[in-house]
């Protein structure tokens, strides 16, 4: 059955595709086969998490037009499950007939972290300073203006701490210190054009993972807060200890984003709590997210469902969390603790079929629930 344009629900036995086959694919593939439905990945690995749990797979690059338009043949709409798929990828498959959720506006928009910042000031919310930066003379420059410490983060591609460096208020030769930066850039993710943000003095980050039907209709999850390590989130925790009124203002501001880029699907907004509780927007993942995966075990529906019925055209779930939770990332060797994780009392242990541990490579997660309570 071919993929055509409809706005009605796709019945159970239709076939989502997911660009992408990582621990996120893995998992939205896992949700699609509850609710009856088959999933087809295309990835650029052979080797991919997800296609050990989906129907089928497609190996190719994502400008393969050739491999893509073979893989949409075989699909009733299409997802993806990580940022950095090309935004042209998406823009051909719309442009060849394709259902895309979320579309090409939202993944553009998060692939540049200049753009995005300047997105989030038009909603109206409050980003951290920055600065383009582009050669040594824009450093100075943005220094000037946004003082130091700042953070120099590579404008496209990094994520989990990658393609970032700090430039402290001692530091003083700024020629080495950006030669450093492009060339940690380029090592770690290919990418020279950067952005230079001030530092916040926060008290807490907390996220927002909400979702948004083709009609309009959205629904969020309470935040969690988080905590990293090195850079990668190590543990997302609900309830988050802030009050009622930040959360409120939280899902507001969600909601504006996503309306902005009529967005279909999952999200995951991420916030720094200041002092007096005002909310500063670090960032948005147009996915599924890492600081959701307590909704696995703590809700009756959990942000992968939802972000397959949001692509097949389904009515969302109700947000209903019956247990408090924390999630805590098994990086690296952290998963080779698995049996003794297998004996916790409360623990649900979810390991996403990685072959090699590496440090800081995210092996799996575990939820620890506890009950539920309002704060």
């Amino acid at each position: 059955m071919a993929l055509t344009k409809t706005a009605a629900p796709l019945p159970p036995g239709s076939c989502i595709g997911i660009l992408g086959g990582g621990q996120l694919g893995r998992m939205l593939a896992m949700a699609a086969a509850r609710l009856g439905l088959k999933t087809h990945i295309y990835s650029d690995v052979a080797d991919a998490p997800a296609a050990e749990v989906a129907g089928f797979l497609s190996v190719g690059d994502y400008a393969d037009e050739n491999t893509l338009r073979t893989f949409m043949q075989s699909v009733q709409a299409v997802t993806y499950e990580f940022e950095n798929v090309p935004a042209e990828t998406v823009a051909f498959l719309t442009d060849n007939g394709a259902i895309v959720r979320p579309g090409e506006k939202a993944l553009r928009t998060a692939q540049d972290r200049l753009g995005e910042k300047d997105f989030i000031c038009e909603t109206g919310a409050k980003t951290a300073p920055y600065f383009a930066v582009d050669d040594l003379e824009t450093l100075r420059d943005g220094l000037e203006k946004i003082g130091r410490p700042a953070i120099l983060k590579t404008r496209r591609f990094g994520y989990d701490g990658k393609g970032q460096t700090v430039i402290r208020a001692s530091e003083e030769n700024l020629s080495t210190t950006y030669e450093k930066a492009i060339e940690h850039a380029w090592s770690e993710v290919g990418a020279a054009p950067s952005i230079l943000e001030g530092f916040v003095a926060f008290e807490r980050e907390i996220s927002v993972i909400a979702v948004r039907s083709a009609d309009g209709v959205i629904k969020h999850y309470p935040p969690a807060e988080n905590v990293h390590q090195n850079g990668i989130l190590k543990t997302s925790t609900v309830p988050a200890r802030i009050d009622a009124s930040v959360a409120d203002n939280a899902a507001e501001i969600t909601k504006k984003i996503m309306d902005a880029l009529d967005y279909v699907g999952a999200i995951g907004v991420e916030f720094f709590v200041l002092p007096n509780g005002d909310l500063i927007v670090n960032e948005f993942a147009p996915r599924v997210h890492n600081s959701g995966h307590w909704t696995m075990d703590a809700c009756a529906v959990c942000q992968f469902e939802q972000q397959i019925r949001a692509a097949a055209g389904w009515p969302l779930a109700e947000i209903e969390r019956h247990s408090n939770a924390m999630m805590e990332n098994l990086l690296g060797d952290d998963a080779a603790t698995w049996s003794d994780l297998a004996e916790e009392k409360n623990a649900a242990i979810h390991l996403y079929g990685k072959a090699e541990a590496r440090p800081g490579r995210k092996m799996g997660h575990v939820n620890r629930l506890s009950p539920f309570t309002d704060s």
